[in-house]
């Protein structure tokens, strides 16, 4: 039961996940929005425009079967005939054409937004095999799609029947009517009732595209282990993310030990902590941190200190507040220049002193200015 549970898809799908499959064409898409927004804008055409189209269309009629003698004998009249013919229909056709493409366009963008996919595009051969085929015809979005054709069928002949019986009285007297008004009526009727069989198509679309949305969804959830896997590889495994960050530390560690012997004085704990402070004598700069470490690096920085005879001096408070408010090649805080201070002074001092050149200096402070801010 525990292995059913932790395979159920029942987390949402992640950025990646739904990235991915936007790249492969796999989006919710609905077949009856765009079709039935097509057929409404041809129905909602033929209303408007429709009396333009017929108008053009019988002028382009007339003239075209009304020939004069000479006309019958030209033999470029023809070809004048036809010019006339298509600057008569072409632009109310290209209206319509026009807008049907704007519509065609935003229904097909409105449920998964515009995607192009050329994976999509390229030929699954896996779709030929008849096994899958049956599987496609007979499992549970073949009965979904059986269920819509019957939906369709009905709503469409119930919307025909009752668009017949509404236009009924007026079809029937069409031939009383005067030519060729007798057309343009007709014609309208026509219109009419295409319109309201393609309405009928509404209540198809409003069930379809919460359902091909959900249906997505659903096809697209994970379950806790992808999730896991997902993020595993996103982040990387947590193992090797903590063998990078030791190599990392060992790097450190060696590029901090290689400035030891650079440094002028190195801070002690005396025994948990140590700095090593460097100062360029220009004055440009305050004293640089160039080494710092905790327990065995602390140990390992005094042994390279004391094998390159860099001083080391033993103040607990100075080496913890250093340690913890100073990285690596960064400046010493302005509020522990004047301690940093008394101990480069007292360095220098005994440097001095060792040549000859001065009296020994006094011990260095115990208690040296730090403020308590800076206290660890």
């Amino acid at each position: 039961m525990a292995e059913e549970s932790a395979a159920e898809k029942t987390e949402e799908p992640t950025e990646k996940k739904i990235k991915k499959a936007r790249e492969k064409g796999q989006i919710a898409r609905s077949k009856e929005l765009p079709t039935t927004a097509v057929l409404i804008g041809a129905a909602v055409c033929m209303v408007v425009f429709g009396h333009f189209v017929a108008t053009a269309l019988y002028r382009a009629m007339e003239r075209t079967f009304t020939l004069s003698r000479d006309e019958v004998f030209d033999t470029k009249h023809m070809f004048q005939a036809l010019g006339a013919f298509v600057g008569e229909v072409a632009f109310p056709l290209a209206m319509i054409l026009i807008i049907l493409m704007v519509v065609g366009i935003v229904a097909s963008t409105i449920l998964g937004g515009f995607n192009f996919s050329w994976k999509a595009a390229a030929p699954q051969f896996n779709k030929l095999n008849p096994i899958n085929g049956f599987k496609r015809m007979f499992g549970p979005n073949g009965l979904v799609e059986l269920v819509k054709a019957l939906g369709k069928f009905l709503l469409v002949a119930v919307s025909a029947v009752t668009a017949m019986m509404i236009f009924q009285n007026e079809a029937i007297h069409l031939d009383q009517e005067v030519y060729p008004r007798n057309i343009f009526h007709a014609l309208e009727l026509v219109s009419w009732v295409f319109l309201i069989i393609c309405c009928a198509m509404i209540p198809i679309v409003a069930l379809d595209v919460p359902y091909q949305s959900y249906k997505h969804n659903k096809e697209m959830k994970m379950t806790k282990q992808e999730v896991k896997d997902e993020h595993k590889n996103q982040e990387g495994d947590p193992q090797i993310k903590g063998k990078q960050r030791q190599l990392q530390m060992q790097a450190s560690a060696r590029r901090m030990m290689q400035q030891v012997p650079e440094a002028d004085v190195v801070v002690t704990n005396p025994t948990h902590y140590s700095v090593a402070l460097k100062y360029e004598e220009d004055g440009e700069r305050a004293p640089i941190l160039v080494a710092k470490g905790a327990d065995e690096l602390a140990l390992h920085i005094r042994k390279i200190a004391t094998a390159h005879e860099v001083p080391i001096i033993e103040s607990p408070m100075l080496a913890r507040s250093i340690y913890h408010s100073t990285d690596e090649n960064q400046e010493v805080p302005e509020k522990l220049f004047m301690a940093v201070a008394q101990v480069l002074a007292y360095v220098y001092q005994m440097k001095q002193w060792r040549k000859g050149r001065g009296k020994r200096p006094k011990p260095l402070a115990k208690d040296l200015p730090i403020p308590p801010d800076m206290r660890h």
